[in-house]
């Protein structure tokens, strides 16, 4: 039951992402794909006073790819900077609360792999 109401979450997220669109003027800016399942992101940042004052997201993919997106933007929305470059890999599986495959785990990092990307100008590995 408690697995069925997290698959649950990700399907909302997946069919109703948050944050969803796009910012011009944009601070920081960053698509990339996953080449292995055609997964596409791209995030643009706003900050204001060392803070994300909004964000957004562009993608089409698979449904942990955008669920896994529109759950950082969630967890990215209103905080410091500071504390947006410290999200880990495992902060964001943690907040996806279901379990991650070795082959979804490129999905499941896509997004946090271009927010980190756009931030500090450069890919980045996953973390």
């Amino acid at each position: 039951m408690v697995d069925s109401l997290y698959r649950e979450t990700i399907l909302d997220h997946y069919r109703n992402p948050r944050n969803k669109g796009s910012l011009d003027p944009a601070d920081y800016t960053y698509a990339d794909t996953n080449p292995l399942c055609g997964d596409e992101v791209r995030i643009d940042l706003r900050v204001e006073n060392g803070r994300v004052s909004d964000v957004k997201f562009e993608g089409r993919g698979c449904a942990v790819s955008i669920a896994a997106t529109s759950i950082l933007t969630e967890m990215v929305e209103g905080r410091p900077l500071d504390e947006v470059k410290a999200i880990t890999k495992d902060d964001l599986l943690e907040e996806l609360e279901i379990p991650v495959s070795p082959a979804r785990m490129k999905c499941a990092l896509l997004g946090l792999k271009v927010l980190k990307a756009g931030i500090y100008g450069v890919a980045q590995d996953d973390e």
